[in-house]
């Protein structure tokens, strides 16, 4: 018998309109991506990152977010980590790369998940997805800034202050320009307009007293530079010699006007490409 034509029609309907994504089984890979519109993980089957091993000039800071990560992913008390500073010195290549040296040594030890900084008013949503989980987790936000909004209330709860608190198998990891998350002029402004001004900027300076752990990174001396791009041309296995090698890194860095990370990497992408190099692994 024919199908009713309205029938029809609401099937056809069904068809069009996504159905709901339920949260993700964390066993299902060691790194995931929140999206907030589907409140749902999508799974990363390969993390953008270099080795641990590579990133010279942070060894302080390297060592003690290796260490707090590593007895978080033992099942004991760790802090949540706030790495401010220097753009392109290695931020958030460190929190992938700390994370990958682990479940290099323990596979599924431990699972990363990137929230982007437009879906922090969505972080609640996750914690509950995230809480579900036996698994030890690392929310992971990049460039996180505040300028305006609301949304730095959502991780303040998420941090330390909700009713339900941050579940215990997840730590949060942050990245940031700004020490405290603000730009300058809105510091001031705050001071300039509320009624007291010393607690209206303690209010919003006070979000980045709840990681546990500060990490500063600073602009890097031409030493660690060379450290940098030895490292990487050593391991991609570019034959330079080392007096060449640090004098175009040099004029490199000369042109970029700074000394960085970031700089050291894309001073031995051009000089890869230069020698009909590639930079596999």
């Amino acid at each position: 018998m024919d199908q009713d034509p309205l029938e029809r029609i609401a099937a056809a309907l069904e068809q069009l309109v996504p159905t709901a994504s339920g949260p993700t089984d964390l066993a299902g890979a060691d790194a995931f991506v929140w999206h907030a519109a589907a409140n749902s993980l999508r799974p990363v089957a390969k993390v953008s990152r270099v080795p641990l091993a590579l990133l010279k000039g942070i060894d302080p800071v390297r060592d003690q977010l290796l260490e707090n990560t590593q007895r978080f992913a033992k099942g004991l008390p760790a802090n949540n980590a706030l790495l401010w500073g220097a753009r392109g010195m290695g931020k958030s290549s460190l929190i992938k790369a700390v994370h990958g040296d682990i479940v290099a040594e323990a596979p599924g030890a431990l699972a990363l998940v990137e929230i982007h900084r437009d879906d922090i008013a969505s972080l609640g949503e996750l914690m509950g997805v995230l809480a579900g989980s036996d698994r030890r987790v690392i929310v992971f936000c990049d460039d996180l800034s505040f300028d305006g909004g609301s949304a730095y209330q959502s991780l303040k709860g998420a941090l330390e202050g909700g009713i339900e608190g941050r579940p215990g198998n997840v730590v949060i990891y942050a990245t940031s320009n700004r020490r405290h998350m603000m730009p300058r002029d809105m510091i001031e402004n705050e001071q300039s307009t509320a009624i007291s001004p010393g607690e209206a900027v303690e209010e919003k300076v006070s979000l980045s007293d709840r990681f546990g752990l500060w990490l500063g990174f600073h602009a890097t001396s031409q030493e660690d530079f060379f450290a940098m791009v030895e490292a990487y041309a050593d391991h991609f296995g570019l034959d330079v010699a080392v007096d060449a090698l640090h004098g175009a890194a040099i004029e490199w860095s000369m042109i970029r006007g700074a000394r960085s990370g970031r700089v050291a990497w894309q001073f031995i992408q051009d000089l890869a490409g230069k020698l009909g190099k590639t930079l596999d692994g």
